[in-house]
């Protein structure tokens, strides 16, 4: 070990003792590890970065959002408010029919499976 592995050691030593991480949000609850496996290993801190940052969106995220609103509108009794919850759930799903277009629309899986089937159509 060098000299500054050392001190950190230390460093984190004495905060253990003097109780500085007792009271952290999520103690002794287990981490959620993400499945990363589909991005490849160069550009994985790099997603991580952009999506903690909110830049990139996931299936899950959408899903979630969708639930919360049809939740809402199934406890919702004024009529106005519903109307606006109806409006945020049909927008929230143009913009997943948006994501879910981009995504199969860039992949080169997706054109070969286009093609192959426009092949057997044809």
């Amino acid at each position: 070990m060098d000299f500054s592995h050392i001190i950190a050691e230390d460093k984190i030593k004495k905060a253990i003792k003097a109780g500085e991480f007792d009271n952290l949000p999520g103690h002794g609850k287990l981490l959620v590890m993400e499945d990363l496996s589909a991005i490849p290993e160069d550009l994985r801190m790099a997603y991580k970065m952009m999506k903690n940052a909110g830049m990139v969106e996931d299936e899950g995220s959408y899903k979630k959002e969708f639930m919360r609103i049809e939740d809402l509108l199934a406890n919702c009794g004024d009529s106005t408010k519903k109307k606006e919850l109806e409006q945020q759930l049909t927008e929230k799903r143009m913009r997943y029919q948006k994501y879910k277009q981009k995504n199969t629309s860039h992949s080169s899986v997706f054109k070969e499976y286009q093609s192959k089937l426009n092949d057997l159509l044809s």
